[in-house]
């Protein structure tokens, strides 16, 4: 890639070399061209007819097919895509496709889009029967006028003159929507269920032998626990609550030593989830000691166990991965196929991770990349399967896996596509992610009642007394006014008059008195206390009990601000 993208206008011929690599044979010539793909993720739908093409078979009509080709930044084209050949009509009508706009444009509404018309042979010497451009921006319009293209062969214009065109080319129907990815779904609810199936036949070898794939080292770990570690601590984190069904098969277990292919690791048939796979594994570490390894080797029933619970919820909420770990020997080809094409169409994907070094051309076929894999005539809806070798990723004896990303990138590799093209299939879309969660707001304080007025105060010899109210004192003031600030919570503070205050003192929430405060009556719980004021007029200024904490600075600040407000202080 980098030896491409250096090259001047990203365009690196290769020289084509012959199979058997002879030097000095001319093959020809390959050209790489490179091009930074645009973050286009829409998928547009098109279907196409042609009416009066040019007949090209001498006894018959024409096997009509288009080709779609991409222009480069260059000038150049690229073909992006083919239409199916529709046999012997020259007014054939092709079934309608889909082409990512990226491939078709790669984003650029305007670039043009060449499309040429062939006649097919079966040598592949197809006739060309002509061409037509267009771009995105035109194809978008849909059906109409401006989507009627003449299909016209420039070597034919030249020669005749009254040559008009070799047919036309009409788009019947245009359509886009946006391609979902797997992280949509996740975003938006779809949840991951993780079940784990271990194989515990007698082919692994005896489990108190260093020799047996189940032997438990003190030292190191054996294969199945590093596969269940790698696998496992990769996919659990698409699973929100780390509860994974684990099973085993092929084993006789206690009381009455029966051959079972799906029983719990944890002994629980009711639920057999384990916390996490810390818990699977130390499940499997329990069955070691308690079941006896048997056979045969059994993929059904663990593929029909967790089919049951993914047909159970097929609206796209949920999606179910089945991890098997066997050393590769299977007794129930044809059952084992039959259950994968049942559950190709349940949302649902098998992981198969082999290890040990036997020979696994059975798993080879259940994975399907070459093959779709078919059970008595009918062939699965979707490839569900992955295959992964696990002694591919270990050191030469097989004590540690050498790059955990690698075999997480090839373990996951076809996950989303599987993942995605079932809910493609059932018209599922990903549902809209929740927002976030709005920051908590600041406390809600109760509601409080008005307290009943306090007892009158006895009044000291010497002293007179404001009134209980919202006005400050008309002694100080020397006029009766409104306050303009709202009081705080209550707070009984008070300030000493000096000789412009005629030597009495203040009572208000607002400010705080310094070291006394006036004596009152407490209030009833739950209620708010009105304003108290009074002025004394001798130099004792009134009777004081015990001080308060000291108040914030800030309720003393809105006190002298309220006072200078009135006149009360300089």
């Amino acid at each position: 890639m980098g030896t491409v993208t250096a090259h001047p206008r990203s365009r690196k011929p290769a020289p084509a070399m012959s199979n058997g690599g002879i030097p000095g044979k001319k093959c020809g010539t390959i050209i790489l061209l490179a091009e930074e793909l645009g973050n286009c993720r829409d998928v547009a739908t098109l279907q196409f007819c042609a009416n009066k093409l040019d007949k090209k078979d001498f006894f018959g009509k024409s096997d009509p097919f288009m080709v779609f080709y991409r222009s480069n930044e260059d000038g150049t084209f690229t073909i992006c895509h083919k239409t199916e050949v529709m046999r012997n009509t020259l007014n054939p009508v092709w079934p309608a496709f889909a082409i990512p706009v990226r491939a078709l444009c790669n984003g650029d509404y305007d670039r043009a889009i060449k499309v040429e018309v062939y006649d097919w042979d079966r040598d592949g010497s197809h006739d060309f029967i002509g061409e037509f451009t267009t771009s995105y921006r035109e194809l978008a319009r849909g059906q109409s006028q401006f989507n009627v293209y003449e299909v016209v062969n420039p070597r034919k214009k030249m020669k005749k003159k009254k040559y008009l065109n070799s047919g036309t080319v009409t788009l019947l129907s245009f359509a886009v929507e946006s391609d979902h990815t797997f992280l949509d779904y996740i975003r938006g609810g779809t949840q991951i269920n993780f079940t784990v199936a271990i194989d515990f036949t007698a082919s692994n070898g005896n489990p108190s032998q260093s020799t047996s794939l189940h032997y438990l080292s003190p030292y190191q770990l054996n294969a199945y626990t590093m596969a269940l570690r790698a696998v496992g601590e990769i996919i659990q984190d698409y699973d929100s609550d780390k509860m994974f069904p684990a099973l085993g098969f092929g084993a006789k277990i206690p009381p009455d030593g029966r051959v079972s292919h799906e029983f719990p690791l944890n002994g629980d048939a009711a639920n057999p989830s384990c916390s996490g796979i810390e818990g699977i594994l130390e499940a499997y570490h329990r069955s070691l000691r308690s079941v006896q390894l048997y056979g045969p080797t059994n993929f059904a029933p663990v593929v029909n166990h967790v089919a049951r619970s993914a047909a159970a919820v097929p609206d796209g909420s949920q999606y179910f991965v089945l991890l098997i770990i066997t050393d590769g020997v299977i007794s129930d080809m044809a059952q084992t196929k039959e259950a994968i094409v049942n559950a190709a169409k349940l949302p649902m994907s098998i992981i198969i991770v082999g290890v040990g070094q036997a020979e696994f051309d059975a798993m080879v076929e259940l994975d399907g990349d070459d093959i779709r894999i078919s059970s008595r005539g009918k062939v699965a809806e979707r490839d569900i399967v992955q295959f992964v070798p696990f002694r591919d990723y270990t050191d030469r004896g097989g004590s540690q896996v050498l790059s955990m990303a690698r075999l997480a990138k090839d373990v996951l590799a076809e996950i989303p596509e599987q993942f995605i093209s079932y809910m493609k299939a059932h018209g599922i879309k990903p549902q809209p992610a929740p927002p976030s969660p709005d920051p908590p707001g600041p406390p809600t304080l109760p509601a409080l009642t008005p307290c009943p007025p306090p007892p009158p105060t006895p009044k000291p010899p010497g002293d007179t007394w404001g009134h209980a109210g919202t006005d400050l004192c008309p002694e100080v003031t020397g006029k009766s006014q409104p306050l303009t600030a709202s009081p705080p919570p209550p707070m009984e503070i008070g300030i000493f008059g000096g000789p412009r205050m005629g030597g009495g003192g203040i009572s208000h929430p607002l400010c705080y008195p310094g070291p006394r405060t006036p004596h009152v009556s407490p209030p009833s719980p739950g209620c708010a206390v009105p304003s108290q004021q009074g002025v004394g007029g001798g130099a004792k200024g009134g009777s004081w009990v015990s001080p308060p904490p000291p108040p914030p600075p800030s309720y003393f600040s809105t006190c002298m601000d309220v006072l200078c407000a009135h006149g009360a202080l300089p």
